[in-house]
């Protein structure tokens, strides 16, 4: 799976984990040279609180673009710190 903004690769893995229809990237395949760190977050039920990134590719930054749980609840270990993309970031073959 690739992720993409702005014709760029933000990440690339066959080894992403599909929940809820979202792709969830291993953090080391995820080019950290994109990512810039976010204050916000935001809460799910059965996965935790899960902290953001924005996605920055030359002047265009795309806020809260990009997702991680860090300390994800028991049921979710299996993302702990795997990233997920929205706001525009395309996730494709």
């Amino acid at each position: 799976m690739k992720a993409t903004w702005q014709n760029t690769v933000i990440a690339e893995s066959d080894r992403t984990i599909s929940i809820e229809g979202n792709h969830y990237f291993p953090f080391e395949s995820v080019n950290q040279d994109y990512l810039r760190d976010s204050t916000h977050t935001s809460s799910c039920g059965w996965k935790g609180l899960a902290n953001y990134y924005s996605i920055a590719v030359g002047e265009q930054i795309n806020e809260n673009a990009a997702w991680v749980y860090r300390t994800p609840k028991e049921d979710a270990n299996q993302i702990k710190d795997y990233v997920a993309f929205w706001h525009g970031v395309t996730v494709s073959e």
